[in-house]
């Protein structure tokens, strides 16, 4: 009998890399006006996105007037700035409504734009209650809207790659998902996200938890996850936190150290019937994935970064599926998997045991 105690790699040759569509999506005429409600700091490149694809943001909205101003004047000086969400909604030719606030002020928003007849692009995470969602979503078909979700990690570079790469089955079908994120972000220190208890497993990870269950193309089924405190870490949420997921037919390790203030780092390993995905590098800022199958393994070296390249994804795949007259990819009804993992993920944390889902 044949063994491998001492672990030989069996990578084999190099191959080339398949061409994957990884690009942000974008419309092939559908050219609406766009209006922002919420002007905060994440929105910086939002807009960058836009206006690298040529899209028109006609107004602004934000409870803190200058915020808005500062926003039009760095990208749409030729834009509306305006003192209520119903004069924005008024504005003649937007349909597109992008909602950026933070999730307490954002779920009468969206029902209002709802009945306004507006698509909506939700920033992330969608809503704090699943029933919340489910409600908003059920509003939304009624209506005939689109309601997307703002989880621009989808289209990351690296993440859009390896995503496409399981969707052609290349690595047949996906058995594990390993995601680990060392970074610092102790930055939150004195802003509103401190007062966010489970920021790294909730406002953070969200995009990973999607991520995962992006991979997998279904719902987890049960999960365990920790959260505690770095040694004299300068902010009050625990900054390491980690989470187990198991899906029908396979699980997803996802762990976070959000106080690496030395050499941060991201990888994620993709494991499949037929092959494996991997990529490594600076955090939300890989530039290449690795495919390693029984021909051998192929390095795809990726153009583009995940800001502003995801903001753009998630922009346009909701323009598109406008466009297509079908639901976007990153629809709120597909984004209730990802965040019905996340409040999960948090509960097992809270209560020390293993969470169905």
């Amino acid at each position: 009998m044949s063994g491998n105690y001492d672990l030989k790699s069996t990578s084999g040759a190099a191959i080339a890399a398949p061409e994957l569509p990884y690009a942000p999506p974008a419309p092939r005429d559908y050219r609406p006006k766009i209006g922002l409600i919420g002007c905060g700091g994440i929105t910086e490149h939002h807009l960058q996105a836009y206006q690298s694809a040529g899209w028109e943001v006609a107004a602004f909205y934000d409870a803190h007037k200058p915020s808005a101003e500062k926003r039009r004047a760095a990208f749409y000086p030729n834009s509306k700035v305006c003192d209520s969400v119903d004069e924005l909604m008024a504005v003649p030719g937007i349909d597109v409504l992008d909602i950026a606030t933070h999730p307490g002020v954002r779920v009468p928003l969206i029902e209002r734009a709802i009945a306004a007849g507006k698509h909506i692009l939700s920033q992330k995470p969608f809503v704090t209650e699943l029933a919340e969602g489910e409600r908003l979503v059920a509003l939304a078909k009624a209506a005939g809207v689109k309601l997307a979700v703002n989880q621009n990690g989808r289209w990351a570079p690296y993440f859009s790659y390896m995503r496409q790469a399981v969707r052609a089955g290349l690595i047949g079908e996906v058995g594990s998902v390993d995601i680990a994120i060392h970074w610092d972000h102790t930055w939150t220190a004195g802003t509103a996200f401190e007062n966010i208890h489970h920021l790294v497993l909730y406002d953070f990870g969200i995009h990973w938890f999607d991520a995962a269950c992006s991979f997998f193309g279904t719902a987890a089924q049960s999960v365990q996850a920790t959260a505690t405190r770095f040694p004299d870490q300068p902010i009050q949420p625990p900054m390491l936190a980690s989470a187990m997921a198991c899906f029908p037919h396979g699980r997803a390790t996802l762990v976070f150290n959000a106080c690496s203030r030395f050499g941060p780092l991201e990888t994620c390993t993709v494991v499949g019937t037929k092959g494996t995905l991997r990529a490594s590098g600076p955090v939300c800022g890989i530039t290449a994935v690795d495919l390693i199958t029984a021909d051998g393994t192929a390095r795809a070296d990726l153009t583009g970064s995940w800001f502003p390249d995801g903001f753009r994804g998630a922009m346009g795949e909701l323009l598109c599926a406008i466009e297509d007259d079908r639901e976007p990819e990153n629809s709120a009804a597909e984004n209730l998997k990802s965040l019905a993992l996340c409040f999960a993920a948090i509960k097992a944390s809270d209560e020390g045991r293993t969470i169905k889902i």
